[in-house]
C-alpha cells in the first residue's frame, strides 16, 4: 500500500500566534464562539483532514499582567471534550482529538469521558495525553506546586493502564438486546479490573460498551527521556516539536525503536511535527502577509512567553544584549527548555535577539504553495513525519488560505487523498482497532490447549 500523507490541524480559535488574535478579521471572543468554532472545522472536514487537535491548559499562567492582559489565553479556554462533543454533533468524519491530564484527572472518569466521545462521534475520538505543566494548574486541584516530572510519568504510566483495562470493560459482542429472555448482556462478558498500584486504586467495570473503536486513538507529546519512553510504549500519533529535518528523523528513529523494544511495531505509530504556515499565490504576498502578523506581536509578551518556557523565570532583570542566563531545569517541560538554550548557545543569541526570533514569529514557513508543499514533501519522504500538525496563525485567513492553496498542491503530487475512505479516526490513520486484552487471553489459552 502507498505511505500516504497525514493532516492533523491543531486548532486555537484566536489563532496559532501569539498576536494572531489581533489580526484583521478574527472575531472577538473566538475561542467562545461555538458557530465560529464549527464553521472553520467543518472547513477542515470538507478539505479531508485526518484531525482536529484542542490543546489545554487547567489555569491561567503566572505570567507578568502586562503578558496576561496581551494574549487571549482567557478568551481560548472552551473544555476540550465538552467542545468536541458538541463538534461532533456538527460534523461526520473527521478526528476529534483532545487534550486530557493524567495528573489532575482520575483514570475512571477520563476513560468514561472518551469512550462516550467515540460513542458520540461514532469511532473518531483521540486522548492526547500530557501530564500538565506549571504551578498554576496544581493550585486549582488543592496542591501548592506541580507533581516532580518524574513521578507524573510514573503516575502516567499508570493511569495509561488501568484506562486501557477499563476501556476493555466490556467484551465486544458482550450486548444481545434479547427481548425475549430478558438478558440484556451476557455476565460473562463484563469484566472487573481490581485496580490497585502506587497511584490508583480503581474496581471497574466501566459503566459503558466497549468503544466503536475499541480505544481512542491514544496522542503524546513527549519530548524528555521519560516523555520518550510513555510515548514509546503507549503513543501512536506522536506529536513532535521538532524544527530542523535532521532533530525530526532522529525523534521519530528513537521513538520507532523505542516502540519495537516496547513489544510494538514501527507502523503502529505515526510522528506528526507542528507546522505553522502564512502561504499565498506569490512569495511577495506570503512576506507581506508574514510582516503584517510580526507587528501584532508586542515585544513583552514575547519576552513572557520565552519566560514561561524556561520555568516562569523573569528575564527583565537581566541585561537584554547580554546571554541567555542559565537556569535550573525547571518542573515543567524539560525538552522545551533544552531545546531554547540548544538554539540559544548554537545561534549565539543574546536574550534580546532571542525574543527578536519569537517577535519574528520564528518557525513560521512562509512561502507560495508549492514551496511549502516541497517542505512538506521533503520532511515526509526522509521518514521525519508520517503527517503534520498544522497550526494556522490567525483565523480564519490562514486555514482558509492553506485549505485553497496548499492542499490541492498536495493532492497535485499524489501525497494526500481527496476525500475520506473510512469514518473512523483510526481507519484515517491507517491504525489496527485494538482487540481487547480478554479477548486475547482467550485466544492464548486456547492455543496453549491445542499445543499440549
Amino acid at each position: 500500500m502507498t505511505r500516504e500523507l497525514h493532516l492533523n490541524a491543531i486548532y486555537s480559535a484566536a489563532g496559532g500566534n501569539l498576536g494572531g488574535w489581533r489580526a484583521a478579521g478574527s472575531p472577538e471572543l473566538a475561542g467562545v464562539d461555538f458557530p465560529f468554532i464549527a464553521r472553520q472545522v467543518r472547513r477542515l472536514e470538507a478539505a479531508a483532514f485526518d484531525a482536529v487537535f484542542i490543546a489545554d491548559l487547567l489555569a491561567v499562567p503566572d505570567s507578568h499582567p502586562d503578558v496576561i492582559e496581551r494574549v487571549a489565553t482567557v478568551n481560548d479556554s472552551l473544555e476540550p471534550i465538552t467542545l468536541l462533543s458538541a463538534l461532533a454533533g456538527v460534523t461526520s468524519r473527521i478526528g476529534l482529538i483532545g487534550t486530557a491530564s493524567s495528573t489532575y484527572n482520575q483514570p475512571y472518569t477520563l476513560a468514561r469521558t472518551f469512550a462516550s466521545l467515540d460513542h458520540l462521534s461514532h469511532g473518531r475520538a483521540g486522548w492526547n495525553v500530557v501530564t500538565s505543566l506549571i504551578d498554576a494548574e496544581a493550585r486549582n486541584y488543592g496542591s501548592d506546586t506541580h507533581l516532580a516530572h518524574a513521578d507524573r510519568y510514573r503516575r502516567a504510566e499508570e493511569f495509561l493502564q488501568v484506562v486501557y483495562g477499563l476501556w476493555d470493560s466490556f467484551d465486544d459482542d458482550a450486548f444481545e438486546w434479547d427481548a425475549e429472555t430478558g438478558r440484556a448482556f451476557r455476565e460473562s462478558a463484563i469484566h472487573r479490573l481490581d485496580h490497585a498500584g502506587e497511584f490508583f486504586r480503581v474496581a471497574g467495570p466501566l459503566n459503558i460498551a466497549r468503544a466503536p473503536q475499541g480505544r481512542p486513538v491514544i496522542a503524546q507529546a513527549g519530548a524528555s527521556e521519560a516523555g520518550r519512553a510513555v510515548a514509546g510504549r503507549h503513543g501512536e500519533l506522536i506529536f513532535s516539536g521538532a524544527s530542523r529535518l535532521e532533530d525530526a528523523v532522529e525523534y521519530a528513529d528513537d521513538l520507532r525503536r523505542r516502540a519495537e523494544e516496547s513489544g510494538r511495531r514501527r507502523e503502529d505509530i505515526l510522528l506528526f511535527p507542528g507546522l505553522s504556515v502564512i502561504v499565498a499565490p506569490t512569495r511577495a504576498e506570503a512576506e507581506d502577509r508574514y510582516e503584517q502578523l510580526v507587528a501584532l506581536t508586542h515585544e513583552r509578551v514575547a519576552l513572557g512567553d520565552l519566560e514561561y518556557w524556561l520555568g516562569n523565570v523573569d528575564l527583565t532583570v537581566h541585561d537584554l544584549d547580554g546571554p541567555l542566563p542559565e537556569f535550573p531545569q525547571s518542573n515543567q517541560s524539560h525538552s522545551s527548555q533544552a531545546r531554547i538554550y540548544e538554539t540559544a548557545r548554537r545561534e549565539n543569541l543574546t536574550i534580546r535577539q532571542f525574543v527578536d526570533k519569537r517577535v519574528r514569529a520564528d518557525g513560521i514557513v512562509v512561502g507560495t504553495p508549492e514551496e511549502i508543499a516541497d517542505r512538506i514533501q521533503t520532511w515526509f519522504e526522509a521518514g521525519a513525519a508520517d503527517g503534520f500538525n498544522v497550526s494556522f496563525p490567525s483565523l480564519p485567513g490562514s486555514l482558509d488560505a492553506f485549505v485553497e492553496l496548499v492542499v490541492p498542491e498536495l493532492r497535485r503530487r499524489g501525497l494526500f487523498r481527496s476525500e475520506y475512505r473510512g469514518r473512523t479516526l483510526r481507519e484515517h490513520l491507517g491504525l489496527d482497532r485494538p482487540v481487547s486484552a480478554h479477548a486475547e487471553a482467550e485466544v492464548e489459552a486456547e492455543v496453549a490447549v491445542a499445543t499440549r
